[in-house]
């Protein structure tokens, strides 16, 4: 089945290059475009396909050889035929995945938006320790974060904070992040040494286009008022900060991390574009929803999905029922082992149901 659908796409792709080759295409940008697209799209198959071809040619040469007469020939043949096999079903199940359409926000950037849940000051104080967890983790990838809003607490951490990041497939390691998070552990402001269990939510959003969303001016209530909180000594002498209200939704979004109002109001359209864009999404999923319930996926909005237990030094994902203990690794941003057991079980599923 595999074999066909590679002929298949190897005839589609020379179909391709030769309308590409065409000079009247230039003219015709829409279609150009759309040739491009898929183009770059097949080559990484087309060069795989090659290596499978002749992958298969030679498992068909070693098994004639297995029959050969001369020991030697045979014991060889039996050995190079079992590797190639291996070789073969890794080889068929990468094929697979680059068959699999690419997650439609694949390529764009991240609102990342955490809040203090259950718990109290000590929700706040691990809605910081998570920041700089994700942060940590940015930098470790050469992505570029910015915070957006936040509100601090007088302890250290955060009633929420709101930042972006940008890079290559950011949307693709932080989706994982939606849902709760809970942490149990000795708060710093706990004299007994009682453990405490709190919660704080993670809402990671795909930064979304004007053409994405529509966002009239006669829907939107802007008020400016001055800036209040940590920021630096002009926080309590200008009146910066924007609170934007979409009166159709409901929605409000707020922004006071910059001196220049026009800097704060950009920045707060960013995060009203990108919920608006969250929402409609949302919208799509539950008509899905018994489709989502199987998915590892990207967890509810109000799904708890993962434990921090610092006594026991032990970070579990509830979604796939998977362990590390390395908790202070991953706060410090090493998140790499968590996310790529993720991206397996979720690339074992989409492989389940393509039906390739």
């Amino acid at each position: 089945m595999l074999k066909t659908k590679l002929e298949e796409i190897n005839n589609k792709f020379a179909d391709i290059e030769l309308k590409l080759g065409d000079s009247s295409i230039v003219s015709r940008q829409d279609e150009y475009r759309k040739l491009s697209k898929e183009h770059s799209f097949f080559v990484p198959i087309i060069e795989k396909s090659k290596e499978y071809f002749k992958l298969l040619k030679d498992i068909e040469g070693l098994g004639e050889l297995k029959n050969s007469s001369d020991k030697e020939m045979r014991e060889m043949a039996f050995s190079e035929y079992a590797d190639a096999i291996v070789k073969k079903e890794q080889l068929e199940k990468d094929i697979k995945l680059m068959l699999i359409p690419s997650d439609q926000h694949e390529d764009k950037n991240i609102i990342v938006e955490i809040r203090a849940g259950t718990g109290g000051d000590e929700a706040g104080l691990f809605v910081g320790d998570l920041f700089r967890a994700y942060t940590r983790f940015a930098e470790r990838n050469g992505w570029k974060y910015e915070i957006i809003d936040s509100n601090p607490t007088g302890l250290g951490g955060y009633k929420e904070v709101v930042f972006s990041v940008e890079g290559s497939k950011v949307w693709k390691y932080f989706k994982f992040e939606r849902g709760i998070h809970r942490v149990q552990r000795v708060p710093e402001t706990e004299a007994s040494g009682r453990v405490h269990t709190s919660a704080i939510t993670v809402a990671v959003m795909p930064e979304a286009e004007e053409v994405d969303v529509e966002i009239k001016a006669d829907d939107l209530r802007i008020d400016i008022y001055r800036s209040s909180g940590a920021g630096g000594q002009h926080v309590n002498k200008t009146d910066s900060a924007i609170r934007i209200t979409h009166l159709p939704t409901g929605l409000v979004v707020t922004c006071q991390d910059e001196r220049s109002q026009i800097k704060n109001k950009a920045k707060a359209m960013k995060v009203l574009r990108a919920k608006l864009y969250d929402q409609k999404l949302l919208e799509h999923e539950q008509k899905l929803a018994s489709e989502r319930k199987q998915q590892v996926g990207t967890g509810g909005r109000s799904e708890k999905i993962r434990t921090y237990n610092f006594p026991q030094n032990r970070i579990t994902d509830h979604r796939i029922g998977f362990s590390v203990y390395n908790i202070t690794e991953v706060m410090d941003g090493d998140l790499k082992e968590l996310i790529q057991k993720l991206i397996f079980c979720e690339n074992e599923e989409k492989l389940q149901k393509a039906n390739i």
